[in-house]
């Protein structure tokens, strides 16, 4: 099983192109940064999206764990089974609370089974004055 692709976003749509056929995502406000609501401390909960894909001959299950790091430091963690039909994609929300005692950048650490890691940022910014 294999990590295709993971991003924090805003919102999320599916729908299928006909009855029975390929399903699209359809993703909105995808970002890898993002202004505090005020000043630190400040507590966020961005939401993410890990897309994975099953290789013809896999055996369809896994775990997903994403590791929320700063400077090194573990701050949250998910974790969850995977089920992914043989030569099919599917897709795992991610969500955690990321502390912010000031502004920074926090790397979600994307792994399945503990092997390759998919690592994607996510940089608390000064909001408008």
């Amino acid at each position: 099983m294999d990590i295709v692709a993971a991003l924090f976003f805003e919102d999320l749509d599916t729908n299928q192109v006909f009855a029975g056929g390929p399903t699209k995502i359809d993703l909105k406000g995808v970002h890898f940064s993002a202004a505090a609501p005020q000043e630190p401390p400040v507590t966020m909960a961005p939401h993410m999206v890990v897309l994975v894909r099953e290789a013809p001959d896999g055996r369809g299950t896994g775990a997903l764990e994403v590791r929320f790091l700063r400077d090194g430091e573990q701050i949250a963690r998910n974790a969850q089974p995977l089920e992914v039909e043989p030569g099919k994609f599917a897709y795992r929300l991610v969500r955690a609370e990321l502390p912010f005692d000031s502004y920074g950048t926090v790397e979600a650490h994307c792994s399945i089974d503990g092997g390759h890691t998919t690592v994607v940022p996510y940089t608390l910014v000064p909001g408008t004055a």
